[in-house]
């Protein structure tokens, strides 16, 4: 008997399923994984291995990132958030305003850029409502998902539809087909969110403020060097290899004078205070090497840690940074950028063992201290999204307009399908960087290669499933139930199958995986094949049960304080409302 292709091909979609929900390996090696698999397996032709990394859906992700971070360096969509957001009034006014600027953002930008922005503003409006920010983050985090669905480029879902669509029709959905369906789902659920479904998420002691995460006295300590210390003598560098291997100065006090900048060749007196970073069992172990003294001073506070050319920052790890998976000491942030690590907060809780050798996890908090005037560039250009909100200028150089003035045009040339959306964006970005708005050498740091990687590799995947025959068996399973029920029925359950999809597997492999299972589906039933693509769109954005399942959802899980399963409290009955209101949408703009 001779084994199908298909049967190799649902095996390695299955383990796909399983890595991905384990979150043992990042979602790009993972796709990655399963594209070779294929491919050695003899699935998927060599010649055609990495074809999915020409797909105008890959190609304007990368163009909508570039352009995402020009218009944010530019201080002029900081500028405008500042503006229109509400000050005052009740803390359902300020969660909706919030939610409704989100949701707006997310439209044109990238999901992420979009919730990076309005982040800081939902923690600082919580702390004037003396509220705290749980009750904000995850209704911003939701709403800046939901917004993704109003446009071609609002998610990179509806990127992969329309391209799919235009390989199955020869024509691809424009700019804002995605409009009437999507724009009013998220209208619909925002709404939801704003005025109500806050109130449903568990009450949570999440802290008032992001410092509040971190038990800064668990690790700091002060220790004095004795007259006949090892230490007196010593250089900041020799005591740090020789003695404390395994902790930070990051502070010292020499008679009445605090001192947070240390050069490594700075000499250690007797009788200096060493503000030390260390775990309880690294200190005892210097204590004793060193010959020190542990110093009963006053307590370790933010004030004691800063200056007026030191600061500190609070900064969150956004799943896929070039941060997540490595520790501060191989990332060298001391040496290569002077920012000392005085804390991580984990789903609520401190990090107490060596800090510098804890590999970073995506949700994770940090605190971090460095100089004032580079640690904010510094910060972001590790990767790490800060939690404060950046200075806005009060006036904005002319220059400022400029990647916003090209991104609409762009906007305008593919809304009009004067160019299609791949060439009109591209074409944004060459102009950005021809005159300089948009510096070569930043040009290929603010692509999120993780997501390019993951989508270059689940397209072929997804080929894999249609061309072994994958999808015309599942296709013909789902059509057999026709006879039993209609199609309106039909396109529920898909949609449904995506959205359950979508909650545990990244919102891009779901809609590459089920977008030929919708096309089948819709010839098996002699149907219009655009509202079952519709279905696949909607269903694949739509994911708010689990912190896991969408970048923005465990953005927002170490600041505000919530556990996994509170989730499933306010995404569940967001997604009944997609569910919902989405169905009768989709059947009036696209009948079947």
């Amino acid at each position: 008997m001779i084994w199908p292709e298909y049967l190799s091909v649902f095996l390695v979609l299955a383990g796909t399923l399983g890595l991905f929900i384990s979150g043992y390996w990042r979602y790009d090696i993972v796709a990655l994984t399963a594209l070779l698999s294929l491919v050695l397996i003899g699935v998927i032709p060599f010649q055609e291995a990495f074809t999915g990394f020409a797909n105008p859906a890959v190609i304007t992700v990368a163009c909508v990132m570039v352009l995402t971070d020009a218009m944010t360096e530019s201080g002029l969509i900081d500028k405008l958030v500042q503006a229109i957001t509400p000050h005052g009034g009740t803390i359902v006014t300020a969660i909706a305003g919030l939610c409704l600027i989100s949701a707006v953002l997310s439209a044109f930008m990238n999901n992420v850029g979009a919730l990076a922005l309005m982040m800081p503003v939902a923690i600082r409006t919580a702390q004037q409502h003396k509220s705290s920010p749980a009750l904000f983050l995850m209704p911003i985090g939701f709403s800046s998902v939901l917004g993704g669905l109003s446009t071609a480029i609002g998610t990179p879902p509806n990127l992969l539809i329309s391209a799919y669509r235009m390989q199955v029709t020869g024509q691809a959905f424009a700019m804002f087909d995605f409009t009437p369906v999507g724009a009013i789902v998220a209208v619909v659920a925002t709404f939801f969110i704003a005025l109500l479904g806050w109130r449903l998420l568990p009450e949570r002691k999440a802290p008032a403020r992001p410092e509040d995460l971190f038990q800064v006295h668990d690790y700091i300590t002060e220790v004095r060097i004795t007259e006949d210390s090892r230490a007196v003598g010593m250089t900041r560098s020799e005591f740090e290899k020789d003695i404390a291997s395994d902790s930070v100065i990051i502070g010292l006090i020499r008679g009445k004078k605090r001192h947070v900048v240390i050069q490594p060749d700075e000499i250690l007196f007797a009788k200096d205070i060493l503000i030390l970073e260390a775990n309880p069992d690294s200190l005892e172990k210097i204590i004793k090497d060193g010959q020190l003294e542990l110093e009963g001073g006053e307590d370790i506070t933010r004030h004691l840690l800063g200056s007026e050319d030191v600061s500190l920052i609070e900064a969150v790890v956004p799943q896929g940074s070039r941060v997540e998976g490595r520790s501060a000491q191989r990332l060298r942030i001391r040496s290569r950028f002077q920012i000392n690590l005085l804390a991580i907060a984990r789903q609520g809780q401190s990090v107490k063992n060596r800090l510098n050798h804890v590999d970073f996890e995506a949700g994770d908090v940090v605190l971090l201290q460095g100089k004032s005037e580079e640690l904010l560039e510094s910060v972001l250009s590790l990767g790490f999204l800060p939690l404060v909100e950046r200075g806005v200028k009060v006036g904005l150089p002319q220059r400022a307009f400029l990647p916003t003035m090209v991104f609409l045009a762009s906007v305008m040339l593919a809304g009009l399908q004067i160019l299609p959306i791949h060439i009109a964006f591209g074409c944004a970005v060459l102009t950005l960087v021809l005159i300089n708005i948009i510096p070569t050498r930043r040009l290929y740091e603010n692509i999120d290669w993780s997501i390019i990687v993951l989508l270059g590799a689940m397209i072929p995947v997804g080929g894999a499933l249609q061309s072994s025959g994958g999808t015309k068996l599942i296709a013909d399973t789902i059509v057999g139930l026709a006879q039993y029920t209609s199609p309106t029925v039909i396109l529920v359950l898909l949609l449904m199958v995506t959205m359950t999809l979508s909650d545990v597997m990244n919102n891009a492999a779901t809609a590459v995986v089920m977008a030929p299972i919708g096309v089948s589906i819709a010839h098996g039933l002699h149907a219009n094949i655009d509202p079952f693509l519709m279905a696949v769109a909607v269903g694949a954005s739509c994911s708010f049960l689990t912190p896991i399942s969408h970048q923005n959802n465990t953005l927002v899980m170490g600041p505000g304080g919530y556990r996994f399963g509170d989730y499933i409290w306010l995404g569940l009955p967001v997604e009944l409302i997609v569910l919902i209101t989405g169905v009768p949408l989709i059947l009036w703009y696209w009948p079947l």
